[in-house]
């Protein structure tokens, strides 16, 4: 054999060890096995019996008829077809790859024709094995060793080298460089006799690599073309998520294509202002696609916006759901002035449409929805669609019910070319609480490209705004109810102060034996009782005296714990959970004490099966005060009293009113109605927060923020002032005043010759009040009004001892009159009388003057006390 087989020749092995005799080798064995019997019976016919003859024939005769029958119903083969391990081997002998069987020493046992035409081996003896043939090529050794060792393990394997030139020198093969797949597996024991076999497959790959290269380097190329076009692409996923972006649409955007992965962009990540719900319009029908032209922004990775038309195409699976989407984006630079078509200047309103702030919607005459802008699509995303649109959707499907005979009637405004159509003020249909406002322009001159045209629509959320309207609303009807409930209860107190000083005056004269006691001591009762009603108007005003001290909170609660547990009853449970290393506070205990003991009874109430009221103490930092998420609560440290209950809640469309006056859930006669608004006032007054939050059925949780108390540090003076007179001189701040110290009353309230200016415009009070100071040996000049107690003042001047005024009086008030008086005598001492606070009118008297305060109602021995004690100091 000169040349070696082609590779249609290889159809013979080179080398077979292991294959067995074949049926002719059998047939040729039988047939000498057949004749030495037949030369047996010639030669010792005369020393055989004839029955042995007989019987030995008729043996051979019923095997003979035994194998005729098998013969022909196929029990026996004569001639025995090709076997399944024939079929495997001749697959092996004609395998177009070299295939090659060792045992687990290397020796080979089995090489088929393309073996020995791939090496050039034209006989047995020329075949050598992969190990020596390679011998000479790294990369070739390392691969067989590997292949070797997975064997020895029982595992298969293949590997992939290349060499500089082919296996054999003399292959007709082209020169050059040759890529090789090396495949390695153990066969089966039944086919590797007691020992494991290793089969070899050895295959040319150079031209499958070749088509490889050839593939990449079109690939590759494709690439190039697509990353440096003169459009943007990209290709995003069913979610938006951006899988690919080429290079010239990141070069346009800024993006770093070293750092991008797919998947880490979305849609909205790269188009700016209101136009991604341009893009998340378009949808395809099941099972299709859809191309649409969109002109829009997009945003650039420094925050600039980047004109562009986009064409946006969009998939759809077979069962709607949204797919992939490709989109080319061509970019328009503004000093582009080659091209000034009508096309550029359609672009630019299209993309001027789009980014306006405002919902813009083209209506014709019947109300049906022409075109819209980005905003509207995304404003009205949940009631109308591009594809509603697309199939004649009317624009009252964006109209509340109740509102669209407005709308109708604003069409027909348009149409008839109206310029004044009256705004409508809707609500969304089927969210109660947003509030849109529409304005209905008419087209008076049509455009060709919508001859239809009869009005655009412009629509804009207004909820904001009604809810800002309605806090308004709510805040001035609660300052007004707050000023009028201040001024009754002004009016009021005088009456109190008349009827409490008569009392007095009539029971310093009655004996208790007498049987008009009782009723002066019942009158005096509900005039204190009316008192007490008086202070919670004044309370809810905001107007009522308190006298804050430094309080901590904890001290407070367990002080008021056993009141609080007595009021709630048998059937209601209460917890303390107390905050640690609470702040103090600055506040009037009695008035706070007030509003725990009312929050409290609230609760109970609102658990008429019995539960558990809780009251929880914590501090909370100026840091955290935006994770309340209340709106005007400035960013400051706050003690935090929460009054907790199990109850049935309080439904969300009166949540907002519970802090009105006279507004209850009880029934009638079950309640004042000032209740929580009184809480309210006291809180606010001492400059603190209050807020519900109430789930129906599960009870509801009032939140008290009082501020941090933070003392300042205080000069000290050669004096020290005396608790009266702390009391007379309160701080250059009003908003703090200074709390007197309990002193023990004075024992002589007598007069003692004194001279006391009364200024009382109430006629009432002023002569009860006269009254009673003159019991106690003083001496009164009383006057009606300011301007009248100047006059008696430049009359006496010199010998009135002290002015006991009220603030409020017509010409001049009290503040005033002290004023005044001080210019002419600085030591005079004086007193203020009012139903209101303390600092309502501190606020506009010099720094350092210094005064005495009596609340109204007072009775006769309050009012003898604060004047004995001024004197005294």
């Amino acid at each position: 054999m000169t040349k070696l087989r082609q590779a249609g020749d290889y159809h013979m092995p080179i080398v077979d060890r292991g294959t067995r005799p074949g049926t002719v080798l059998r047939i040729i064995a039988l047939a000498l096995v057949m004749t030495a019997s037949a030369a047996a019976f010639v030669i010792f016919k005369n020393q055989l019996y004839n029955e042995i003859v007989l019987g030995v024939l008729g043996i051979l005769a019923m095997v003979g008829i035994f194998f005729l029958v098998s013969s022909a119903i196929g029990f026996i083969e004569v001639m025995p077809q090709s076997r399944p391990d024939e079929l495997a081997k001749a697959s092996l002998d004609t395998h177009p790859e070299g295939t090659i069987i060792t045992d687990r020493k290397g020796r080979i046992v089995y090489a088929n024709g393309a073996y020995g035409a791939m090496t050039g081996a034209e006989k047995a003896s020329d075949i050598q094995s992969l190990e020596t043939i390679l011998a000479r090529n790294r990369e070739a050794t390392e691969a067989i060793y590997r292949l070797t060792n997975g064997l020895h393990e029982g595992r298969a394997g293949h590997e992939e080298f290349r060499l500089l030139r082919p296996i054999s020198a003399g292959s007709a093969s082209s020169g050059g460089a040759h890529w090789f797949r090396l495949k390695a597996r153990v066969l089966p024991v039944e086919y590797g006799a007691r020992n494991p076999m290793y089969l070899w497959q050895i295959s040319d790959i150079t031209s499958e690599r070749d088509d490889q290269e050839r593939f990449f380097r079109e690939l590759q190329n494709a690439i190039d073309y697509l990353d440096h076009a003169p459009a943007g692409f990209f290709s995003a996923g069913r979610k938006g998520e951006i899988f690919y972006v080429n290079a010239t649409l990141a070069e346009w955007l800024g993006i770093d294509l070293t750092k991008f992965q797919p998947g880490s962009l979305s849609i909205a990540d790269l188009v700016a202002g209101e136009g991604l719900a341009l893009v998340q319009s378009v949808h395809a029908e099941p099972g299709l696609k859809k191309t649409e032209t969109l002109d829009l922004d997009l945003r650039k990775s420094n925050g600039q916006s980047l004109p562009v038309r986009m064409i946006h195409r969009v998939t759809s699976s077979r069962d709607g759901a949204p797919g992939e989407s490709r989109t080319i984006v061509l970019a328009r630079n503004s000093d582009d002035e080659s091209d000034q078509s009508a096309s550029i200047a359609a672009m630019r309103f299209t993309r001027f449409f789009n980014n306006t702030p405002m919902a813009i919607a083209s209506v014709d005459g019947t109300g049906k929805i022409l075109r819209t802008n980005a905003p509207f699509l995304k404003l009205f995303s949940g009631l109308v669609s591009r594809d509603d649109m697309e199939h004649g959707a009317a624009f009252e499907t964006v109209v509340h019910e109740s509102d669209r005979q407005h709308l109708q009637n604003a069409l027909a405004a348009a149409r008839d070319g109206q310029g004044d159509i009256a705004p409508i003020d809707s609500r969304y249909p089927g969210d109660e609480e947003r509030h849109f406002r529409f304005y209905v322009n008419a087209v008076i001159d049509q455009s060709d490209e919508a001859p239809e045209e009869a009005a655009i629509v412009y629509a804009v959320e207004i909820t904001q705004q009604k809810a800002l309207e309605t806090h308004m609303a709510q805040t001035q009807k609660m300052n007004a109810v707050g000023t009028l409930a201040g001024g009754i209860a002004h009016d009021f107190n005088n009456v109190l102060t008349a009827i409490l000083l008569s009392s007095d005056h009539l029971l310093l004269s009655a004996r208790p034996s007498d049987s008009s006691f009782a009723d002066l001591m019942e009158i005096k009762r509900n005039a204190n009782r009316a008192a007490v009603l008086v202070r919670q108007l004044l309370a809810f005003s905001r107007k009522q005296t308190m006298r804050p001290t430094v309080l901590n909170m904890t001290d407070v609660i367990g002080d008021l714990r056993m009141l609080v547990d007595r009021m709630t009853g048998t059937n209601v449970k209460l917890e303390v959970d107390y905050g640690r290393d609470l702040w103090t506070v600055k506040t009037d205990l009695g008035q706070f004490e007030q509003v725990l003991i009312n929050l409290a009874v609230n609760a109970r109430d609102a658990m008429p099966n019995g539960g558990t009221i809780t009251i929880r103490t914590r501090n909370i930092a100026a840091t955290d005060v935006a994770a309340l998420n209340q709106r005007g609560l400035p960013e400051e440290d706050y003690v935090s009293v929460e009054v907790i209950d199990q109850g049935t809640g309080i439904a969300p469309d009166i949540l907002d009113k519970i802090f009105e006056p006279f507004f209850t859930t009880k029934d009638v006669g079950k309640g004042t109605g000032l209740g929580l608004s009184m809480v309210y006032g006291i809180i606010k007054q001492s400059s603190g927060y209050i807020y519900p939050e109430s789930e129906v059925g599960k009870g509801t949780t009032f939140h008290v923020l009082l501020p941090r108390f933070i003392e300042e540090p205080v000069e000290e003076t050669a004096e020290e002032p005396s608790s009266f007179a702390a009391l007379a001189a309160p701080s250059a701040a009003p908003a703090k005043p200074t709390t007197p110290a309990k002193t023990p009353e004075p024992t002589d309230l007598t007069g003692d010759s004194a001279v006391v200016l009364l200024v009382e415009d109430e006629e009432a009070v002023r002569r009860g009040g006269k009254r009673m100071l003159e019991t106690r040996g003083y001496t009164v000049y009383e006057a009606g009004s300011g301007v009248e107690a100047l006059e008696i003042m430049e009359e006496f001047g010199s010998t009135v001892d002290i002015v006991v005024s009220d603030v409020v009086m017509p010409e001049m008030d009290g503040p005033t009159l002290l004023t005044e008086l001080r210019k002419s005598y600085p030591d005079l001492k004086f007193i203020f009388v009012s139903g209101y606070a303390e600092d309502a009118f501190a606020r506009n008297l010099p720094a350092d003057a210094k005064f005495g305060f009596l609340p109204k109602p007072f009775s006769l021995k309050q009012l003898a006390v604060s004047v004995r004690e001024m004197l005294d100091e």
